[in-house]
């Protein structure tokens, strides 16, 4: 099976899923697991310099959705995240979401380390290779669908070409179940994990 065929099928199951439940984070979850499940050279970690001394492949997926106040990204629907991360909080302006927030515009990071301005926000390591979709709701930045793994050259065009299209279901979704609102009765989560600029 091609990779176009292995993205359709991916896209058709959890598009199902995600617009079948009715909570509005079950719906982003959906959406969050089959790219977790498909996207990203699942091989290259075998490759010379795709993994440093200590470090193994591993992946995360999830959503970055702007708080009401407009001070942080807030963690929804993740996959593969750190328990105690749950709800992790990021500020606005921080690292690549940060650059996504303010430029509106997609994202690539074949390799982290040619990035200097990465930082780690997760407690378990710093990520190799990370893709960005920004979702829009009428012309309005609300959030963003993120997906990283630890080796490096993991993510590539067509893994964030695939992203940027399930964002666009996750946010159809979003709305129609009421996630705004959803967000409004959470914040501030009881179990929020707020970070730096800097990161970890």
């Amino acid at each position: 099976m091609t990779y176009l065929q292995t993205a359709f099928d991916m896209i058709d199951t959890a598009g199902a899923e995600a617009l079948a439940v009715d909570d509005p984070e079950a719906a982003i979850r959906a959406l969050a697991r089959g790219c977790y499940d498909m996207l990203g050279d699942r091989e290259v970690h075998t490759r010379p310099g795709a993994l440093k001394p200590g470090e193994c492949q591993y992946f995360v997926s999830g959503a970055f959705f702007v708080t009401p106040d407009e001070k942080f990204h807030l963690l929804v629907g993740n996959c593969n995240f750190p328990s105690e991360q749950e709800r992790l909080m990021i500020p606005l302006d921080g690292g690549h979401l940060g650059w996504v927030y303010n430029n509106k515009r997609k994202l690539l990071l074949e390799d982290t380390d040619e990035h200097g301005a990465f930082r780690q926000y997760l407690k378990t390591s710093r990520m190799g290779s990370a893709i960005y979709a920004p979702m829009f709701w009428q012309g309005t930045f609300i959030g963003q669908m993120v997906m990283a793994a630890q080796a490096r050259r993991t993510m590539r065009e067509d893994d964030l070409r695939v992203l940027v299209t399930c964002s666009r279901i996750a946010i159809g979704a979003w709305m129609a179940k009421g996630g705004p609102d959803w967000l409004r009765r959470l914040y501030p989560p009881k179990n929020a994990f707020r970070i730096g600029v800097d990161g970890m």
